[in-house]
């Protein structure tokens, strides 16, 4: 991986971890495309790169962020089904991320589900915060968030169809979402940086490098992309994104099987 590879992935990963499309899922196919050689550090990358990203909700949010410690107990019961189901199942995931059919095939079925996903939940009418969300909820979208261990599902796609399927507003359930990105993704990446030198992998002075580059670029291009995503979200719902993943899905499949063999990051 170089330098302007490392920039390109960062941007997409700015850009899509707020967007029901799947971060990971994009990274993944920018690598095959790139030809990014299947190793541990590109892993560790695609991965380490979106605690940037996440940050920024921490900034943008930087009031509502910090609440009362009930807001928090809330967030770790929501984070909770990550921690067990990722212990339980990282192998398994890593072997997933080799995969850009499992992606192309993830973002197809995403894509439908979102093009029905506001018929099927109704928000309650009046106004919501996120501090108003229950345990059991908090539970549940975790719960939700889980889906996302296969590549291509969307971490804030699972997240924010689970709020909407306990009655939350796009928006609540979307701002949830973020939040709760944050101990997610710090957790994921604490957790593959562990796993990364237990495996006796030491980082060069040129993966530090791309390391810091690729958060740095994530966390600005995040800025900039999480405010438009709730004002369109708000007034537009699902539908385009649910289109988009499965003409992206059908898309890849097509280059795939027909044109050319993508290799596997």
């Amino acid at each position: 991986m170089d330098y302007f590879q490392a920039i390109v992935l960062a941007i997409i990963e700015g850009i899509t971890e707020f967007l029901p499309i799947s971060s990971t899922g994009h990274m993944i196919i920018a690598s095959s495309f790139f030809g990014i050689a299947h190793d541990d550090f590109t892993k560790l990358f695609t991965v380490v790169i979106q605690l940037g990203a996440i940050l920024s909700v921490v900034v943008l949010y930087f009031r509502r962020f910090f609440q009362t410690l009930d807001f928090y107990f809330k967030l770790f019961v929501a984070f909770l089904p990550a921690v067990v189901f990722g212990l339980l199942f990282s192998k398994r995931i890593d072997a997933l991320l080799e995969n850009p059919v499992t992606v192309a095939v993830s973002l197809v079925l995403g894509g439908i589900i979102l093009l029905k996903v506001d018929d099927w939940f109704t928000p309650k009418e009046e106004a919501q915060t996120t501090d108003e969300i229950t345990y059991p909820t908090a539970l549940k979208i975790g719960l939700f968030q889980c889906l996302a261990m296969i590549p291509g599902v969307s971490r804030s796609g699972a997240s924010i169809i689970g709020g909407m399927s306990q009655k939350l507003s796009r928006t609540t359930a979307a701002e949830f979402s973020f939040f709760l990105a944050v101990p997610t993704m710090l957790g994921a990446t604490v957790k593959k940086c562990y796993d990364y030198y237990k495996d006796g992998y030491v980082l060069s002075d040129q993966q530090i490098n791309l390391l810091i580059i690729g958060n740095v670029v994530g966390f600005i291009v995040a800025m900039l992309a999480i405010k438009s995503f709730i004002g369109y979200l708000s007034k537009h719902g699902f539908k385009m994104f649910g289109y988009y993943r499965i003409i992206a899905g059908l898309a890849i499949l097509i280059i795939h099987f027909f044109v050319l063999k993508l290799t596997t990051i």
